[in-house]
C-alpha cells in the first residue's frame, strides 16, 4: 500500500512539474510577443511562425526545436541562444546578433542573413540551402558550389551565381565553380560573362590535369562560339545537348 501511495505521489509530481514547465513556456511566449524582451527565456518548441520579433532581446534564450518559420528577427539579439533543431525557414535574420548561438541542426533554408553576426556560432548540420547573404566564413567553397548547383537546377540562376561567386572568392582556383557560373550566366543570356568564365575554367582544369573538366569547358566554349543556326561539327559535343542533364555534369566537379 505504501509503495502504491509513493508511486501515485511520484506520478502526480511528474504531472505537476510538466504542467508548470508548459505554463512557464506559455508565459514566456506571451511575454516575448508582448514586449520583445525575453532574455534567458525557456521557449523550447515554441510556435512563433511569422512572428514580428524585429529587434527582440532573446539573449541566452532556449529556442530548441522552436518553429520560427518566416518570422522577422531582423536586428534581434540572439547571442548565446540555443536554436538547435529550430525551424528558421524563410526567417529574416538581417543584422541579427547570433554570436555564440547554438544552431546545430537548425533549418536555415531561404533565410535572409545580410549583415548577420555569427562569430562563434555552432553551425554543425545547419541547412543554409537557398539562404541569402551567407557570410563566406561560415561555409566551405564546396558547400557554396553545391548550393549553387541546387539553385541552378531549380532555375534560380541569379541565386546560383551568387553562391558560385562566394565559392570563387574563397577558392580562386575552383575551376568547377567558374564553369558552373558560366553555365548559369549562359542561361540568363549573359553570353560574354559565360565565355569569360568558360575560358578561365578551361585554363584551370588544364593546369589541374583534369581532362574531363577541360573537355567539358572546351565543349562549352565551342557552343558559345557557334552561331545559333549552325551545328557543332560531328564528333564534338555541344553544350546545349547536355544542358538538360546539367546537374549530373556539374556534380562531377564536386568537390575539388
Amino acid at each position: 500500500m505504501k509503495n502504491q501511495i509513493l508511486g501515485t505521489a511520484a506520478f502526480l509530481t511528474t504531472i505537476i512539474l510538466t504542467t508548470t514547465v508548459q505554463a512557464a513556456n506559455s508565459e514566456h511566449v506571451k511575454q516575448l510577443l508582448a514586449t520583445k524582451q525575453c532574455q534567458n527565456c525557456d521557449l523550447t518548441s515554441a510556435g512563433l511562425v511569422m512572428a514580428d520579433l524585429s529587434g527582440a532581446n532573446l539573449n541566452g534564450a532556449n529556442l530548441t526545436g522552436a518553429n520560427l518559420s518566416r518570422a522577422n528577427l531582423s536586428g534581434a539579439d540572439l547571442r548565446g541562444a540555443n536554436l538547435s533543431g529550430a525551424s528558421l525557414f524563410g526567417v529574416n535574420l538581417s543584422e541579427a546578433k547570433l554570436g555564440g548561438a547554438n544552431l546545430t541542426g537548425a533549418d536555415l533554408r531561404n533565410t535572409y542573413l545580410a549583415n548577420a553576426e555569427l562569430t562563434g556560432a555552432y553551425l554543425n548540420g545547419a541547412n543554409f540551402q537557398g539562404a541569402v547573404g551567407i557570410p563566406s566564413q561560415i561555409a566551405s567553397p564546396e558547400e557554396f558550389y553545391a548550393w549553387g548547383v541546387a539553385e541552378g537546377q531549380k532555375g534560380n540562376q541569379q541565386q546560383a551565381i551568387s553562391y558560385f561567386n562566394q565559392a570563387i572568392a574563397i577558392k580562386p582556383e575552383y575551376a568547377g565553380a567558374f564553369l558552373a557560373r558560366g553555365v548559369a550566366r549562359y542561361q540568363i543570356l549573359d553570353k560574354q560573362g559565360a565565355f569569360q568564365d568558360a575560358q578561365v575554367a578551361q585554363k584551370l582544369f588544364t593546369s589541374q590535369n583534369n581532362s574531363l573538366g577541360t573537355q567539358t569547358a572546351q565543349a562549352f566554349i565551342k557552343e558559345l562560339q557557334t552561331p545559333v543556326n549552325d551545328k557543332v561539327s560531328a564528333g564534338s559535343p555541344s553544350f546545349v545537348e547536355f544542358l538538360g542533364s546539367l546537374g549530373s555534369i556539374l556534380l562531377q566537379f564536386f568537390p575539388f
